[in-house]
């Protein structure tokens, strides 16, 4: 089975570019495939295999037909997160601050009990933060399953 990978619908598509053109080479080991930053599209992979992309949502809404539609609605809780593995949290996190991705208001936590924005996982330090135009991402070292 091929699983899917993350495709982010943008309304920034310029500034959601730049973002994660600083972010995923370093903390992900991807580059960038297709695309670049007029957009609408642009594809970052990591060992022959896609991790993320980054799709213009006016571009998107033309092609379904939505364009009168909001292209987002007021404020609201998020409805989609994505996570990403990594050696060190808070490298990683620094470098989603330096790349102008603002600060959730949860810190990172190492607890058994269920974090702020993902599903409990005991013992697994993770930072949740949002890239340009609030997109959650949650960084995390890679998982080890208790018993």
């Amino acid at each position: 089975m091929d699983v899917p990978y993350p495709r982010l619908l943008v309304t920034r598509f310029a500034d959601c570019f730049r973002f994660y053109a600083e972010v995923l080479p370093p903390l992900t080991g991807a580059v960038l495939d297709k695309g670049g930053p007029d957009g609408p599209y642009a594809n970052w992979e990591a060992e022959g295999r896609a991790v993320l992309v980054l799709f213009d949502r006016a571009a998107m809404a033309s092609v379904l037909g939505t364009e009168e539609l909001p292209a987002r609605p007021g404020p609201a809780q998020d409805a989609a997160m994505l996570v990403l593995r990594v050696a060190d949290v808070d490298k990683a996190l620094a470098r989603c601050l330096e790349a102008g991705g603002p600060p959730c208001s949860a810190r990172p936590t190492a607890r058994s009990g269920g974090p702020a924005c993902g599903p409990p996982i005991s013992g697994t330090p993770r930072v949740p933060d949002r890239a340009p135009v609030l997109q959650l991402i949650r960084v995390e070292q890679p998982r080890t399953w208790a018993r």
